[in-house]
């Protein structure tokens, strides 16, 4: 079962879900739910309401919770743990048994993030008008956001060019993007998120302009390489994303001899938005 995850917003909160391409549809973090249902910050508090609620639900034979799965989603501390989660439908009869004020506008805002997602994969621009909208409120610049979504395609092409060489997503993935990021910038990914003062972030979404553009270099040149060669194994898939990220590696040294200044920035996007409101 193919899936994507993402995190959803409800009220500032936070909720995490995956979608099933197969199955086309959402599941979500049930914790996660409890917890803005119960208007509980504390997670733990909130892992002890839903198992408390769960005994009671299971007592009752309730289906919610006997048809109910785990998946792995990402934990506070960053890691990939399994946890209880819920569709669409499961969710709305959960709900019900939770007394809460936010149940109602909960309810139709889960009927909207299902909508929004089939809508989507009927009209792909929506995804992207939606997704372009979202930068734009965090206070991202227009020409940002078309750079990062066009950054977007590429890394696209590139994981769909690694599972067409038989690269396992996760740690594989991991692997290789690493192998490219510390070929064209000198730093691993920990390495770079560690030099832009990153936690979670995504690091992509704290590039610059240009280190956007060089990224997109290395992933595109990775791509077009692949298709040349077709490895076979994950060590020659290795050494192309070396070969890849070198090339946009030697482009990033002549930019920095052409112009005296480094091209890996210390600067965030959240700095960079910091300083444009001060302004």
């Amino acid at each position: 079962m193919s899936k994507e995850s993402a995190i959803k917003m409800f009220e500032n909160k936070k909720v995490r879900t995956l979608w099933s391409e197969d199955e086309e549809k959402w599941y979500f973090s049930i914790v996660d739910i409890i917890a803005i249902l119960t208007e509980q910050s504390d997670f733990q508090k909130a892992r002890k309401y839903w198992n408390k609620l769960k005994e009671r639900l299971k007592k009752e034979g309730n289906e919610t919770v006997t048809n109910s799965h785990q998946l792995k989603m990402i934990a506070d501390d960053g890691k990939m743990r399994l946890t209880d989660v819920a569709d669409t439908e499961q969710l709305f009869r959960l709900i019900q048994s939770v007394p809460s004020p936010k149940a109602e506008p909960f309810k139709l805002w889960i009927a909207k993030v299902a909508r929004e997602r089939i809508d989507e994969i009927e009209d792909p621009e929506i995804g992207i008008e939606r997704l372009m909208e979202t930068y734009l409120k965090k206070g991202y610049s227009k020409e940002w956001v078309n750079q990062r979504l066009k950054s977007i395609e590429v890394r696209k092409e590139l994981t769909d060019e690694w599972d067409e060489r038989g690269v396992n997503k996760g740690q594989e993935y991991a692997i290789l993007t690493d192998e490219i990021t510390k070929a064209w910038s000198g730093f691993s990914v920990k390495e770079y998120k560690k030099y832009k003062d990153l936690k979670k972030e995504n690091l992509r979404d704290n590039m610059t302009n240009l280190e956007l553009v060089l990224n997109m270099l290395a992933e595109a040149t990775t791509t077009e390489i692949s298709k040349e060669k077709k490895p076979n194994t994950f060590k020659e898939n290795k050494a192309i994303a070396k070969q890849g990220g070198t090339i946009a590696g030697n482009t990033r040294k002549e930019i920095e001899e052409k112009t005296g200044k480094k091209v890996v920035s210390e600067v965030s996007a959240k700095k960079i938005i910091e300083r444009k409101k001060l302004n």
